[in-house]
């Protein structure tokens, strides 16, 4: 092929003669320079669509949008698993030291009610320490191991709490039985506990109780709880109640005016039970107490907590020794 080339510059008209091979040669290079420029923007089109996830671009390239917004949602899902995961490691840790710091308060009561808890093992009372350089999340497995370890924790503890709360119960309701409440809330003392010269015979006699000096009418309240097991008369102790606390202990409340109580009641700690007087071998109105163990009498002021009658009674004591 011959092309003639006329240009109003040019002197005179040219000749260009295309040869086949020229033609070959030309068509090759524009499909490789096409061919190219293809590749360069498939491979622009299909990076980009990986690292933006755009759905129109999945859709043009032929990608299933589903299957991307699937695989979005499951990385959210996993990432949001994974930060519950932390926070949940981290209310463990916050409850693992409140558990630490319960069982070093029932040691502390257990040591002041003298009663044995079970080793509940090495605790830590304090947390903390340098970040460390070097860390990596729980996995499930650990973190409910951890769980399980803390639950059994909880749960021990709680029997150990259950077994000071029995003894303590018990304890208490002993408390109660015991004679330690003063059986006048107003009196003096008259007469203590031991050998005296009898106010009627004039002979040195022994006095097994304490008395206590109140106007006619005074209330006397039960000094621990019980049960009724005599209230009548007696020649000596004119009207009287006697209360059993358990364990061959007895309280016995004499010379009243009047009796409120009958053999057979159970009265509770501080209750009314008789009102103060002068009856049977008595030259004035006045409570008898008593404590016995086995029939045997006891000092009561041993029992009695009431600092003023324990103070009169030490006062008494030494204005005795001092007359001898």
């Amino acid at each position: 092929m011959q092309i003639i080339i006329v240009h109003p510059r040019l002197r005179r008209a040219r000749a260009l003669m295309l040869r086949p091979w020229w033609w070959v040669a030309a068509s090759l290079g524009i499909l490789l320079a096409l061919a190219a420029g293809s590749g360069a923007l498939s491979y622009a089109t299909l990076k980009l669509a990986s690292h933006e996830r755009i759905p129109w671009l999945a859709e043009l390239l032929a990608v299933p949008a589903g299957e991307s917004a699937k695989a979005s949602a499951a990385d959210d899902q996993r990432a949001f698993v994974r930060q519950n995961l932390d926070a949940l490691a981290v209310r463990l840790g916050e409850l693992q030291a409140r558990l630490t710091r319960l069982e070093a308060v029932g040691d502390r009561v257990a040591g002041i009610a003298g009663v044995s808890l079970p080793p509940s093992g090495p605790g830590a009372p304090g947390r903390g320490g340098a970040e460390p350089s070097s860390s990596r999340p729980l996995s499930m497995a650990e973190l409910s191991g951890e769980i399980a370890r803390l639950a059994h924790g909880v749960e021990r503890r709680g029997d150990q709490f259950s077994l000071l709360e029995n003894e303590l119960i018990l304890r208490n309701a002993m408390a109660a039985l015991m004679p330690t409440s003063q059986p006048l809330a107003e009196g003096v003392l008259g007469s203590r506990f031991g050998q005296r010269i009898d106010p009627i015979s004039g002979r040195s006699a022994l006095h097994e109780g304490v008395d206590f000096n109140a106007p006619t009418g005074t209330q006397i309240t039960a000094a621990g709880a019980g049960v009724v097991v005599f209230a009548g008369w007696h020649p000596g102790y004119g009207k009287q109640v006697d209360i059993d606390h358990g364990n061959a202990l007895v309280t016995r409340y004499a010379h009243a005016s009047r009796l409120l109580v009958k053999t057979g009641d159970i009265v509770r700690q501080g209750q009314k039970i008789a009102e103060v007087g002068s009856t049977g071998r008595s030259t004035g109105a006045h409570l008898h107490f008593e404590v016995r163990v086995g029939d045997e009498p006891r000092d009561p002021t041993a029992y009695l907590r009431d600092g003023r009658i324990l103070g009169a009674t030490a006062a008494l004591a030494r204005g005795a020794s001092a007359r001898r």
